[in-house]
């Protein structure tokens, strides 16, 4: 009888249906964007991840500013493997990742960049001025490969950051292009957004760095019997293999722990030349402990500051994005959660014409014996139908401009040089999404349900 009806006026029921899947389209869309930007962006990170990270320097910490998310350190002080071990053992510690940073001469190839993929993509700032024909080497008489607009600077001191590449997703590196460096390979590097502009470079041309050659030398003080103390350099000629944002340490080249600690231990060798090199004595940079979750960071910090080192970690930021999220998906929510209250009201208001229209058929039916609950359960169950096909249709539709939303916010991330965000299937939103419709249409068929039900049939065949 319920499907003879909506049959019956089919036109009234496509159209409320389509009320229906409007409002779960909106709802699911929302949600489903928020819950991303909040579980994706945020939470899982924070569960063990680079957000939930802190970065012990290799000096003596200032307790004061325990709880700044930069604060400045004291003095020098070692960081060796007994105290990673002390801090390894420290509750709610997850891992702690050794850094190892390293000084470095520079000299980067010419052109400092692939011409043919520059040239496929966006044109270089016309502000840049344009490179020079003339060769950095004077003894050089032909003129270097030139790409207007691209700047190729002379050798310069920079610093390489070497770490553990076999657990690099725990720590704060996002791969704008390319890839990270192979674990324990000395002939590969990644290069920060630092190098780019160095070379005149913007975010998104960052691919036309990657497969380029960089030269990098670890120097070193040479004394002969007799002679002035001279400085060289020993070269390794190494790929660049990908472009990162990073937060692990300041400088602009991402190696390995075994490339960093090779040139670390050739420039210690030559000695400190009477005090003009700054020697580290430290078998460690820094270490970037990761806590078990974001609430625990605080605590990690404290520990590690009894210690006697100096922390920093970006705790309160963290916090401060994830209750504005909060909040933005509270207001996303209640936003679709009305939208599907409005469309409920429209079966509610469909029924009760539905009533008025039908007292002759619900008439006959008490004449015929029907009870109350059964002329009750037959407009409840065309309510019901009528709430899962919009929340069906309507679940479907706001996936699927969810993944819209998130194509369009993709292409936008990756114009700007940074890296996407995947949205992934959210079961629970969608079922939810499905019930709730349901739900919210048998509720609103409540009322028309009951006053069929209790209209006596006498007055119905009357009416009618």
């Amino acid at each position: 009888m319920a499907a003879t009806s909506i049959r019956r006026r089919f036109g009234r029921s496509v159209l409320t249906v389509a009320a229906v899947a409007l409002a779960a389209t909106l709802l699911t869309a929302l949600v489903t964007i928020a819950g991303t930007a909040r579980t994706k962006v945020l939470s899982e990170l924070s569960k063990g991840g680079p957000l939930s990270g802190i970065n012990v320097a290799a000096a003596e910490a200032d307790p004061s500013q325990v709880d700044t998310d930069d604060p400045k350190p004291g003095p020098p002080k070692d960081l060796d493997d007994v105290i990673r071990s002390k801090i390894t053992a420290l509750p709610d510690v997850t891992s702690v990742l050794p850094i190892v940073a390293a000084v470095v001469n520079v000299v980067v190839p010419e052109p400092p960049a692939n011409a043919e993929v520059l040239s496929r993509l966006p044109p270089l700032p016309s502000t840049l001025a344009p490179t020079t024909t003339a060769p950095r080497n004077p003894n050089v008489t032909a003129p270097r490969p030139v790409v207007p607009g691209l700047t190729t600077p002379d050798p310069f001191p920079e610093t390489m950051v070497g770490i553990d590449l076999d657990h690099a997703s725990l720590l704060p590196i996002t791969i704008l292009t390319g890839r990270l460096p192979v674990p324990h390979s000395l002939t590969e590097v990644a290069v920060t957004q630092g190098y780019l502009t160095r070379m005149g470079l913007t975010k998104k041309q960052a691919a036309a760095v990657v497969g380029t050659e960089v030269q990098l030398g670890a120097p070193r003080v040479f004394s002969d019997s007799g002679l002035p103390q001279r400085f060289r350099s020993r070269w390794l000629r190494a790929t660049i293999v990908g472009v990162v944002a990073q937060e692990t340490a300041p400088g602009q080249f991402i190696v390995s722990l075994e490339q960093s600690r090779a040139a670390r231990a050739w420039t210690a060798a030559g000695g400190d030349a009477g005090g003009r090199v700054q020697i580290p004595t430290s078998p460690y940079s820094g270490l970037f402990v990761i806590a078990s979750n974001l609430d625990k960071v605080n605590e990690v910090r404290r520990d590690i500051t009894e210690l006697g080192y100096s922390t920093s970690a970006p705790e309160n930021l963290v916090a401060s994005v994830q209750r504005y999220l909060r909040v933005v998906e509270i207001v996303l929510g209640a936003i679709g959660a009305i939208a599907l209250v409005i469309a409920s009201l429209g079966i509610a208001n469909a029924l009760l014409a539905a009533v008025r229209e039908r007292r002759r058929e619900i008439g006959v039916l008490k004449a015929i014996g029907a009870r109350d609950r059964d002329v009750q359960r037959v407009f409840l169950f065309e309510a019901g139908v009528l709430g899962l096909v919009g929340g069906t249709v309507g679940t479907a539709g706001g996936f699927a401009t969810a993944l819209g939303v998130s194509a369009v916010v993709n292409q936008y991330l990756a114009a700007q040089g940074l890296a996407g965000v995947h949205l992934g299937l959210p079961v629970l939103v969608l079922v939810s999404a499905v019930l709730g419709s349901t739900l919210l249409a048998l509720v609103a068929g409540a009322v028309p349900a009951r006053r069929a039900a209790r209209m006596p049939a006498r007055e119905a065949m009357e009416a009618a």
